[in-house]
């Protein structure tokens, strides 16, 4: 899901290079204009439907990490959280400005802000017994399918820390780790009860009902929950032509019905698509919502990652899936992911802000992905501010899996797995004792 920084990806999960084109998707003004600033749309409100309405602990919320400072238009002074924000404005600033990474710019959405769960008092263990569930069954009216849609672990943790398969790309495919003992190395090397497969490592066994059911017995023999398939390669939910769109949609079924069977809550599936920025979130919410309208029949979750292209933009993926407007129809935050592409004009990478893509991504949160590439010698990742962003995660009211998807290359994998992990823990243990 090497020793490079966080942007690089020596392999990526579908098989290719990370470094979209984004001439097309790309509004030219920001790439051509990289000291200006303009003004754009906010991003749309969640609807309640899509919001996660899980509480969070006042005492949690009185010390929330600072959110990245932003300039605004109305000159209010400087946005310090993500529940702190002022009133909606009728235009947010984009401003493209230099990073202190060479041929590199950055782009920060000032975006519209969300309101901050309601406190009701309950501790954590009977939220997390109760309020999931209830909050599900409330949006879909129908127990059997809250309980497939909710993501929560019934356990008493702020979160719960799964294993991306991606995070051993390289052993799965050197041949010294078979897909089938996923669940075993999870559970015996790493001490993680819940698994997120990535198709790649059995994409010829989607519709192999006996090769699912040694994964499915394999991971209960170990007590490993099945989380997520992630799923690449089989076209572009978002593609402009729409024969080859619906083709996309239909080569995804075989995945939805394989997590279902597995016991999964969602598949992962990408947002590509072609055209204008807007033409794109047409084209994209089009796909995604036919995906998941055939998902909801089985009570699986189509989520989106940010993952190249616009999708890495924050705010675009989250208007494309408020058009989608479907409760089962949600986002994969990846902490690390916000690479959009080079832009030929100006030769550097345009990258979106870490902190505001997952501001914008959180409220439709279904599964967060932990990305990780190196450490320093404290065991904080060199990239990403861990407990600043799970802040974010605690805040915007998710509390499923944490996925750690190691990709760096200093460390090896099994070795990036358990730094991640520590970090991951430490983050956990600060939360929960503020």
């Amino acid at each position: 899901m090497k020793n490079k920084k966080v942007h690089s990806r020596r392999h990526s999960r579908d098989g290719q290079n990370h470094a979209p084109d984004i001439t097309a998707t790309h509004p030219p003004k920001i790439a051509s204009q990289p000291e200006a600033s303009f003004a754009c749309n906010p991003i749309p409100k969640p609807t309640s439907t899509q919001r996660k309405p899980l509480p969070r602990r006042a005492n949690i919320a009185k010390k929330s990490v600072n959110m990245p400072q932003l300039d605004v238009a109305s000159h209010n002074p400087a946005l310090k959280s993500a529940f702190g924000l002022p009133p909606p404005m009728a235009k947010t600033i984009l401003r493209a400005k230099q990073s202190r990474i060479p041929n590199e710019i950055f782009i920060d959405t000032a975006i519209q802000p969300m309101e901050p769960p309601m406190n009701t008092g309950f501790n954590r263990r009977q939220f997390l017994a109760a309020t999931g569930t209830a909050a599900a069954i409330g949006a879909t009216g129908n127990l059997a399918k809250a309980n497939l849609l909710n993501s929560t672990p019934a356990k008493d943790e702020l979160f719960e820390i799964s294993l991306a398969q991606w995070s051993l790309h390289r052993t799965l495919r050197s041949g010294k780790l078979d897909n089938l003992d996923f669940a075993k190395t999870a559970k015996e090397e790493f001490g993680i009860s819940g698994i997120e497969y990535v198709n790649q490592f059995f994409k010829d066994k989607a519709e192999n009902e006996k090769y699912l059911g040694q994964m499915k017995k394999r991971a209960a023999d170990h007590g490993v929950e099945s989380v997520l398939i992630m799923i690449d390669g089989e076209g572009a939910l978002g593609d402009a032509n729409e024969a080859a769109r619906t083709k996309a949609i239909e080569n995804h079924y075989k995945w939805v019905s394989a997590a279902k069977f597995l016991g999964c809550h969602s598949i992962r599936v990408n947002a590509k698509s072609q055209g204008s920025y807007q033409e794109q979130v047409s084209l994209a919410a089009d796909g995604l919502g036919r995906l998941s309208q055939y998902a909801e029949k089985m009570g699986i979750n189509v989520i989106v990652e940010n993952h190249g292209g616009l999708s890495s933009n924050g705010q675009w993926l989250a208007q494309v899936i408020r058009k989608v407007n479907l409760d089962n129809c949600g986002t994969l935050p990846d902490f690390g992911n916000f690479r959009i592409g080079k832009n030929k004009k100006t030769g550097k990478q345009d990258w979106y802000d870490r902190y505001m893509g997952m501001s914008a991504l959180l409220p439709f949160a279904k599964a967060v992905s932990a990305k990780s590439h190196d450490f320093d010698a404290d065991g904080n990742e060199t990239s990403t501010d861990y407990l600043k962003v799970m802040q974010m995660v605690m805040d915007s009211g998710y509390h499923g899996w944490v996925g750690i998807e190691y990709e760096g290359g200093k460390l090896s994998e099994a070795d990036g797995i358990k730094a991640t992990k520590k970090l991951l823990e430490s983050c956990r243990q600060q939360l929960s004792d503020a």
